[in-house]
């Protein structure tokens, strides 16, 4: 068994829970998309999309760099870095995005 099984799988929590988040985003606004009375618009669906995409992608590079991290044991201080401001910048243009979309179907 790893040194560090608890660092490693609290890593993979929150790697899931990033994917938890991106998709249950992504799935809200478009489920909420298909209610209003007019079909939205395609390049908005994308678009969404792909920034799920990009949540996910970040969050697998952030769970990787902690993963090195931790098997370096380079002391684990808990400091945000590039990618997790990146992630967190993603997670609000997506609710943004929803919030845009909702005022446009209403």
């Amino acid at each position: 068994m790893s040194t560090h099984f608890t660092e490693h799988a609290a890593n993979e929590r929150t790697f899931l829970a990033w994917v938890r988040t991106a998709i249950a985003v992504v799935g809200f606004r478009l489920v909420v998309g298909r209610i209003g009375n007019e079909p939205p618009a395609i390049w908005s669906e994308i678009a969404l999309v792909i920034s799920g995409a990009l949540v996910v992608l970040l969050s697998y590079v952030r769970m990787q760099r902690q993963r090195k991290r931790i098997d370096r044991d380079a002391g684990l201080v808990d400091e945000a870095n590039p990618v997790d401001l990146l992630l967190v910048g993603l997670l609000f243009s997506l609710f943004a995005l929803i919030l845009f979309f909702g005022q446009y179907l209403a």
